[in-house]
C-alpha cells in the first residue's frame, strides 16, 4: 500500500508559503485517520491556529514545521478517534465514511459555495477506496494511525513513534495487526474496465426495474447499507442478501420516479450518483468480488455531499 503523498522531511522555511505548502499532505492523513473530509479540514484548520498561537520565537525553534503540524494533527485526530465511539452511539442509523468524487468532478459547496481549493484535494489511491476505509473503521484507533502513517504515507516506526508517543516496536506491532485486518477483508482485485462494466451493468438493471438482473448481479450474500444521518430517509440497518436489496432498490425507484443515476468515480472506484431535480441525493461506492456485487455503500446524508452539490 502506497501513495504518492509523501512526508515532509528536512528543514522547512518557516514562511507563510512554506508553512502553508503542508496543507495537502495534512488533509489526505486527516482524511484516511477520519473517514471525513469535513472533520479532515477541522483537524487541520486547528493544526494551524495552534502553529500561530506560538510566539515567533517558538515557531523558530522547530527545526521541521512540517513535521510538527503532522504531529499535532495526528494527535487531534487521535482524539477524535477515541471519541467516535460515543458520538456514533447517537448517530442515526448506519454510519459510512464520506465519498469522494473524481477530482475533475470536485466542485464548490463545502465551505460557503467557494470554489474548492486544490490544497483540499485528496489524492485518491487504494487506500481511499471505501472498503479499504470500511475496514480502517474496525481498527482501534492506535493500530488505525500506525499503519496509516506507516503502510501508507511510509513514515519509518521511529517518525510513527515519536509522532504518537510509543516505541517503535509497538507501533510495529499496531501496524503488523492493522495488516491482518486488511488481508483478512480483502476481496480479490478486478480489473478497472471489469468493475466499471459491472457498475453500468447495476445502472442499467436499476433503470429497468429489472429485479432478475439485479439479482445475477449481487453476490448471494451481499449486503447494502445506507447512510442517512438522520436527515434524509436510509434504510436503517444493513439490507441482506441479492434478491431483498434488489427489491428494496426497486422500491426506493417506485417513490422517487424522476431520479437519475450517473456513472461517476467514488473514492477513485467506480460508483453511482443518484440525482432528483438536479440534486445529488446519494452517492454509492461498490465491492466487486469476481464479477459480482459484494458491498454496496449509500450515502444519503446531505452533509457527507457537499463536495458532490453540483456532480
Amino acid at each position: 500500500m502506497r501513495t504518492q503523498c509523501e512526508p515532509g522531511d528536512g528543514r522547512l522555511d518557516p514562511s507563510l508559503s512554506a508553512i502553508m505548502s503542508e496543507r495537502r499532505q495534512l488533509i489526505n492523513l486527516a482524511y484516511r485517520l477520519l473517514g471525513s473530509l469535513t472533520d479532515a479540514e477541522d483537524v487541520v484548520q486547528e493544526a494551524y491556529t495552534r502553529w500561530y498561537a506560538m510566539s515567533p520565537r517558538q515557531r523558530e525553534s522547530i527545526a521541521s514545521p512540517g513535521g510538527w503540524l503532522t504531529k499535532v494533527a495526528t494527535h487531534i485526530c487521535l482524539d477524535q478517534l477515541r471519541s467516535a465511539r460515543a458520538r456514533r452511539e447517537s448517530y442515526v442509523g448506519e454510519w459510512i465514511p464520506e465519498p469522494l468524487p473524481d477530482r475533475a468532478e470536485w466542485v464548490a459547496g463545502r465551505r460557503g459555495g467557494a470554489t474548492a481549493d486544490p490544497a483540499d484535494r485528496v489524492t485518491l489511491d487504494e487506500s481511499v477506496d471505501m472498503a479499504f476505509l470500511v475496514v480502517l473503521e474496525s481498527m482501534t484507533p492506535a493500530e488505525r494511525v500506525a499503519f496509516i502513517l506507516h503502510d501508507v504515507f511510509r513514515y519509518s516506526f521511529a517518525e510513527v513513534a515519536e509522532i504518537v508517543g510509543r516505541s517503535p516496536a509497538a507501533c510495529r506491532q499496531l501496524a503488523s495487526s492493522a495488516r491482518r485486518r486488511i488481508r483478512a477483508a480483502d476481496a480479490p482485485a478486478r480489473p478497472a474496465a471489469r468493475r466499471a462494466a459491472v457498475v453500468r451493468d447495476f445502472k442499467h438493471a436499476w433503470e429497468a426495474k429489472d429485479i432478475e438482473a439485479l439479482i445475477g448481479l449481487l453476490d448471494p450474500d451481499a449486503t447494502a447499507l445506507a447512510d442517512g444521518g438522520g436527515l434524509v430517509n436510509a434504510a436503517p440497518h444493513p439490507v441482506v442478501g441479492a434478491e431483498e436489496i434488489a427489491r428494496y432498490l426497486v422500491a426506493v425507484t417506485g417513490m422517487v420516479p424522476a431520479q437519475t443515476i450517473l456513472e461517476r468515480t467514488v473514492n477513485g472506484r467506480p460508483g453511482l450518483v443518484v440525482q432528483h431535480g438536479g440534486v445529488t441525493t446519494s452517492v454509492m461506492a461498490f465491492e466487486i468480488a469476481g464479477d459480482r456485487i459484494k458491498r454496496c455503500w449509500a450515502v444519503r446524508n446531505p452533509e457527507k455531499l457537499r463536495p458532490w452539490t453540483t456532480c
